[in-house]
């Protein structure tokens, strides 16, 4: 059986771009007519056959989204997911959901899969995977083929695109604040998400909050990890060689290991030590006892911008919009694993 070209593959062979073959094929004038010969001589001699998947990039419309989350495990993702198909529904678009297990190898092969004329842009948070090898060249080559992308919570600064985050710098910085203002002193730092962005701009927030109130850096309460049994591993060794009087956990599971272990421990939160945590998922707002405090992101918020940016960009008749980043402000959820701010009478 005599194999189908695809656009992709007639535009390596013929070394121009997609958007040129798709142009070429539907008689665009702005194509040459050179060019056009060319193409649809290459494209009858490998049998391309157009269809719903080889549609003109530029004016083709599955009004259907691509969603690729890095896993499906953690409630934020799910949270931004809800925000998402809450917009894409009002503007009448379907949306494909998938999981890169925060593999490189899936989160390219998805891209490819998707991006053949399935859907008409994506919507993602890079894997941990590529930001841990420092590889987006694969989001660039889907971008410049012809399909718009928008980054959210986890992004490559290097890609550009529209992109929807969080300041983690300032919401780190305000809720290690926020301890020392309710008069901690020994603040550790647990951390399994440094090898991704928002881990290391938490992480900068943290220590930027201990220079402004000239308290010095104590590395021995400092965990910073990209695992989250490495960071199980060792967070006992900081309650057992230091004192400590708060902790700022950078991901809703970190803050439940430190919550749970300070209980085993004997400590009691927060009359001894004050917990914050980074995302706020059902298990720090209702399963845990006592409750955490968070720094909640929204994660509906992004998800509504997320898909918003996209849409606005896939209606827009405009050829050159410039890219955007949207920022969506947190909030620091007080719950019961902080101690109240003193009140001072005047009387």
């Amino acid at each position: 059986m005599k194999v189908k070209a695809t656009l992709k593959q007639i535009a390596k062979e013929l070394n121009v771009s997609v958007s040129t073959v798709s142009k070429a094929l539907n008689d665009s004038p702005e194509i040459s007519e050179n060019t056009k010969t060319r193409v649809k001589e290459y494209a009858k001699l490998k049998n391309y056959k157009p269809n719903i998947i080889g549609l003109n990039l530029k004016n083709r419309k599955t009004k259907t989204i691509g969603v690729i989350i890095p896993n499906i495990l953690n409630s934020f993702f799910a949270k931004v997911f809800s925000g998402i198909e809450k917009v894409a529904d009002e503007y009448g678009y379907k949306v494909i959901t998938c999981i890169s297990n925060e593999s490189l190898e899936k989160e390219i092969n998805t891209l490819e899969m998707l991006s053949n004329g399935t859907i008409d842009g994506f919507i993602l948070s890079v894997s941990e995977e590529a930001q841990k090898l420092d590889q987006f060249n694969h989001f660039t080559a889907i971008i410049n083929e012809g399909t718009p992308i928008v980054m959210f919570d986890r992004i490559a600064d290097e890609v550009d695109c529209d992109k929807v985050v969080v300041d983690d710098f300032d919401s780190a910085l305000h809720a290690t604040q926020h301890l020392i203002d309710i008069g901690c002193k020994n603040i550790a730092l647990l951390s399994s998400v440094d090898n991704l962005s928002v881990g290391k701009l938490r992480a900068e927030g943290y220590l930027k909050a201990l220079q402004k109130n000239n308290i010095a850096v104590n590395n021995n309460i400092i965990l910073r990890t990209d695992s989250e049994d490495d960071l199980k591993d060792r967070i006992e060794n900081i309650f057992n060689t230091n004192t400590i009087d708060g902790i700022f956990a950078l991901d809703e599971n970190d803050s439940v290991v430190a919550l749970r272990i300070s209980i085993q421990k004997g400590f009691k939160i927060p009359e001894d030590i004050s917990i914050i945590g980074f995302a706020d998922g059902i298990l720090a707002s209702r399963r845990l006892s006592p409750s955490l405090s968070t720094v909640s992101q929204h994660g509906p918020e992004i998800g509504e911008a997320a898909a918003k940016l996209l849409i606005d960009r896939l209606e827009s008749k405009e050829e050159n919009l410039t890219y955007k980043t949207t920022i969506i402000k947190t909030e620091l959820r007080e719950r019961e694993s902080t101690r109240k701010l003193k009140t001072v009478s005047l009387f």
